[in-house]
């Protein structure tokens, strides 16, 4: 039985690191273990400038420990006032990877994002001619619509739709959670669509948050849904379908914010992820299958290197413990507990 993995160093394909205190006391527990992440720029004003987002990126950077090495890959939040001309800017200068669209009013401050995609037609068109990925946050905002379908619908009625009308743009469908969403992806032959997908993903379903209480810790979104789409997640990370990438969509919140009677949407996840996927790949006998997952599908969609330092896991006979909340200036934030021991350990 195997009980020592060596892999690249992996990276971080959709995360959020917050700003001030809380940032402060989050980003070194992303810096401990990933090279590189996507940082979500869904702040209070939104990151929608290449200004804006190198502003941020020094914040960051300002805020990683000296004695770790982590690069901020910065993305821009796509809004109905973004202009072609400054996206491809901050793309040329090497500070933005990608755009991200926020469906007015689907998550955590996504009030500023697109309620009209017309408006938005020509940034679209212009990243298809420049190789900019568009980060989807694939989820309808329709009232009528349950939040348990929001994502199948997206796909039906903007997403594909939207990719038919600029057929050259790069997409990936972020923290993905339906087996419609793996095969819509799966279906895909033109190399343009990918899917990041989180950790509590794999290991929770919607049981987890309602069944015997109400649990807010697990409150995401999107939320988890039934067991047969998280089995259908596991399958595609587990067959090493390199379509499928890690984005873990850790989400700081502080306790006192995720336990309002209208609480936040978002779970905690960066110290102990790499432990979590560890114990969800072994358990489905695809151990050798987290390489890929973790640190060789995500550089090669956005054309980058595979990070050169490794980084090795150790199993051992005693849980590895992490701490149930790590304490910020902000406040304490809960970090996801997966419901099982973890034995994986990150040595370095």
């Amino acid at each position: 039985m195997t009980d020592t993995l060596t892999i690249p160093r992996p990276d971080d394909w959709h995360l959020h690191l917050r700003d001030g205190a809380m940032l402060q006391g989050v980003v070194a527990h992303t810096a401990a273990h990933f090279a590189r992440a996507i940082i979500m720029p869904n702040l209070v004003p939104p990151v929608v400038t290449g200004a804006d987002a190198a502003a941020y990126r020094d914040r960051i950077m300002a805020a990683v420990p000296a004695s770790m090495t982590f690069e901020p890959l910065m993305t821009l939040y796509l809004t109905e006032a973004t202009e072609a001309d400054d996206v491809a800017q901050a793309q040329a200068s090497g500070l933005v990877k990608a755009v991200k669209l926020y469906p007015a009013g689907a998550t955590t401050n996504s009030q500023s994002g697109v309620s009209n995609f017309d408006n938005v037609q020509g940034v679209l068109e212009r990243m298809a001619e420049i190789g900019l990925p568009l980060c989807v946050h694939g989820e309808v905002t329709d009232a009528d619509i349950d939040i348990f379908d929001r994502e199948a619908v997206f796909i039906d009625r903007v997403l594909d739709p939207l990719r038919k009308r600029v057929p050259g743009l790069r997409v990936v469908m972020e923290h993905v959670t339906t087996a419609d969403a793996v095969a819509y992806v799966q279906a895909d032959t033109g190399g343009n669509l990918a899917a990041t997908i989180t950790t509590h993903h794999l290991i929770i379903n919607r049981n987890h948050i309602l069944a015997g209480g109400i649990r807010p810790h697990y409150y995401c979104l999107p939320v988890a849904k039934r067991e047969k789409h998280r089995l259908a997640l596991r399958s595609a990370v587990c067959a090493g379908d390199d379509r499928f990438f890690l984005g873990t969509d850790s989400a700081p919140h502080t306790d006192a914010a995720k336990l309002l009677p209208c609480g936040c949407a978002g779970i905690f996840t960066a110290p102990n992820t790499m432990s979590c996927l560890a114990h969800v790949f072994e358990e489905d006998g695809a151990l050798a299958a987290l390489e890929g997952f973790a640190s060789r599908n995500g550089p090669a969609f956005y054309k980058l290197p595979v990070n050169t330092a490794t980084m090795t896991l150790t199993k051992q006979s005693d849980p590895v413990l992490y701490p149930e909340f790590i304490e910020t200036g902000a406040g304490n934030v809960t970090v996801f507990d997966p419901g099982f021991d973890l034995f994986w350990r990150v040595e370095s």
